[in-house]
């Protein structure tokens, strides 16, 4: 379904490529990285609120609701005992009724990336004694 290759030669900061995409990951200067991108946390934030704001943009054309500006605010928290949570405000540009409010509140709920995240996905982690053939991952096979 999806994929992504990456390679690290040195330091904090990472090169992605996602498709065509290139993407840069590092840690802020206060966690011993360079702040050339983004920490790998508010990348997963940035994938929650794309895909949020794209699940609403996708169902409110299909019944011609406009909403014009969709603003998405994401927060990561972890408390004292270890527990995480994502805390996440939408609002719109345009003038919405209760009921549309509470249908895209649902709509928020069941978009593929809230459910992923809350479900919890099994992660299988295979260490390759060889270097990985960079043109296997173009082919979206499996690593």
């Amino acid at each position: 379904m999806a994929s992504v290759y990456l390679q690290s030669i040195t330091g904090f900061a990472q090169q992605i490529q996602a498709r065509s995409h290139q993407l840069r990951a590092d840690e802020p200067l206060s966690n011993g990285g360079t702040d050339s991108g983004p920490a790998p946390y508010e990348l997963l934030l940035a994938g929650l609120a794309a895909c949020t704001s794209l699940t609403l943009r996708m169902y409110a054309d299909r019944k011609q609701w406009d909403l014009g500006l969709i603003d998405v605010r994401l927060h990561f928290a972890r408390d004292e005992q270890g527990r995480e949570s994502i805390g996440r405000t939408v609002a719109f540009g345009a003038q919405l009724s209760p009921e549309q409010i509470a249908r895209l509140a649902e709509i928020c709920e069941k978009t593929p990336v809230t459910k992923t995240i809350r479900q919890g996905t099994e992660i299988l982690t295979t260490l390759s004694p060889t270097r990985l053939d960079p043109a296997a991952n173009s082919r979206n096979k499996p690593f």
